[in-house]
Formats: C-alpha cells, sequence, structure tokens
C-alpha cells in the first residue's frame, strides 16, 4: 500500500493507480493524519487495506493529478547516516590509492557516524527548494529512508522488521562550502536551514525489502547517482541498534540510510589551487528527481 498525504488538510490518502483515496472520509474509523494513522499500528493499516482492495472507486478516491501532494513525514524526528556507502566515500576522500573494500573496511573500523535533522517543515514532491545565500556549492543527496511504526529502544539489529512501518525517498539537500567543523559535537549548520530536507512522494508499506531498495538521482534528467541500499555499509538494523541505545524511538521517526556515489562533492576533485570546480553543483533553476521503482519519483526545483 502506497500511503500520501494531500491537500490543503494534509489528509492521509491511500495511492491507487491514479487514484488517491481520502482514507478518513472513506471510513472515519480511520486518522486523517499521518502522525495518528502510523500510531495506529497494525489494526489501522489492515482497515485501511481491506477498503483499498475492496471499494477503490468510492466517492472518496480523487485524481491524484487534481491534488496537491505533500512530503509524507510525520512532524517526527529524522536521523541521517553518513558515510554508509563505500564508493561515496572514496570520492569524498582525497588521496587516492585504496581499493573499495578497504574503504568500507576503514569505515566500519571507525564506527558508525550520522547526524539530525531538525526541520519545522520538509518539502514534498514538486516541492521549491530556495538556495541559501551563503553557498557557492549546494548538493544533493539521493536517499532512501524507513518509518518507525512502534516505539522501542535498545533495539537489536535483528529486530528491524518489527519497527518498521514504511520506506520512503528522501533527499539531504547540502552544503559543501567548508562548513564542516572538526568537532565532536556542532550545529551542523551544513545540513539545518530552511528547506535542507525534501520526502516523498508517499511511503510504501509492507512491499519492500528494505536492504533491496534501488535509488536513482537525476538532474536536470542527466543520471547522476543509481545505487542498491544492499550497498549500505551499516544497515538499516544496524544504525536503530546504535541510535536507540538508551533513546526511545516514537512512531513517526525517520532514519535515512545515506547516499551512495554521484554526488557533486564526491564527483568533483579540487584543482591545483586547492577549490573544486563548481559545474557540478546545484544552481537556481536545477531540477532534482530522486526516483525508486516501487516508490515514485521525488522531484524538487532549485529556487
Amino acid at each position: 500500500m502506497k500511503i500520501v498525504v494531500f491537500g490543503p488538510e494534509r489528509r492521509v490518502g491511500a495511492l491507487a493507480g491514479e487514484q488517491v483515496i481520502d482514507l478518513n472520509r472513506a471510513d472515519s474509523q480511520l486518522p486523517a493524519s499521518l502522525e495518528a494513522f502510523i500510531q495506529g499500528g497494525r489494526e489501522v493499516l489492515d482497515r485501511a487495506q481491506r477498503f483499498v482492495e475492496q471499494d477503490a472507486a468510492s466517492p472518496a478516491a480523487q485524481k491524484a493529478s487534481e491534488v496537491q501532494m505533500h512530503a509524507p513525514w510525520p512532524l517526527r524526528r529524522i536521523a541521517c547516516a553518513g558515510g554508509n556507502y563505500a564508493q561515496h566515500l572514496m570520492g569524498m576522500e582525497s588521496g587516492g590509492g585504496v581499493t573499495l573494500e578497504e574503504v568500507r573496511q576503514k569505515a566500519i573500523d571507525r564506527g558508525q557516524w550520522g547526524f539530525w535533522k531538525v526541520p519545522a517543515e520538509v518539502a514534498g514532491p514538486e516541492g521549491d527548494i530556495p538556495m541559501p545565500k551563503r553557498t557557492q556549492y549546494f548538493d544533493y543527496e539521493g536517499e532512501a529512508a524507513i518509518i518507525i511504526g512502534k516505539r522501542g529502544k535498545d533495539i537489536r539489529a535483528s529486530e528491524i522488521e518489527d519497527y518498521v512501518w514504511g520506506v520512503t525517498l528522501l533527499n539531504d539537500w547540502s552544503i559543501r562550502d567548508g562548513v564542516f567543523k572538526p568537532f565532536p559535537m556542532s550545529y551542523n549548520q551544513a545540513k539545518n536551514f530552511d528547506g535542507s530536507t525534501s520526502m516523498g512522494p508517499c511511503i510504501v508499506v509492507g512491499e519492500l525489502q528494505i536492504q533491496d531498495v534501488p535509488v536513482e538521482t537525476r538532474v536536470n534528467g542527466q543520471v547522476r547517482q543509481s545505487y542498491n541500499t544492499s550497498q549500505m555499509i551499516f544497515s538499516f538494523g544496524q544504525i536503530l541498534e546504535e541510535l536507540s541505545k538508551d533513546f526511545t524511538f516514537v512512531p513517526g521517526d525517520v532514519i535515512s540510510g545515506g547516499t551512495n556515489a554521484g554526488t557533486a562533492a564526491d564527483k568533483s576533485k579540487k584543482g591545483p589551487d586547492g577549490t573544486k570546480p563548481r559545474d557540478l553543483f546545484l544552481k537556481r533553476g536545477d531540477v532534482v528527481e530522486v526516483s525508486s521503482p516501487a516508490i515514485g519519483m521525488l522531484r524538487n526545483t532549485i529556487v
């Protein structure tokens, strides 16, 4: 089942072919908001699934092309894995002379790292992304992300399937102008600014293997990234286990698995003067599309 958030009231719906079914309008026992829908657990999902299968032509259905789609963000926390694909790491770390397996092993030995995003708003499919005035090196990172559906802490990696509610796409927009600070903790402004996150177009529930999700990113129609979550260094289960140490995850929390090679940063090498060329980095008017066959396309324009 594909779950979307749509319309001026940001109601939860099911995407069935070319139609969006307003689930609460179809069945008043189903929550109208995504947050409450996720919190309802298996019972809510089963009730919604039965309706979608039995009566997709109900008056509660509208043409998807005629409604505004919003980010399927449950207004919860977003954790993003960093340096979680060896090919991306190889491009980001200068020096060369190492194999992909050596890069991967070094990352394993170093251990997990990442960051939290703390947005007040998340852009959805077809949403505009304002380019921060302070950057000349604005980058995209197409990623697959999971939505947590169950409360828990101190979770074992082997329990991940019990906690995954669904899978979506996320673009981790990034400022690359040397603002990463060599401190154990920082405000992480390179990853947190207005428009730093987009998500969508839907959440796929119960239909995907989280470690087998293909992801493709195009900029102005040109393929920049093409990879699969099977290539993650640390799996979603391992990330959840690490982050849930003495920390409670709640329904609606998001974990994004990181990005692979093909970003402007990992494909742009420093010149003799120590600076990187800007031709692969984003400019106003650029259109970035992150897609996966079962999830759809998250398309955003830089403004």
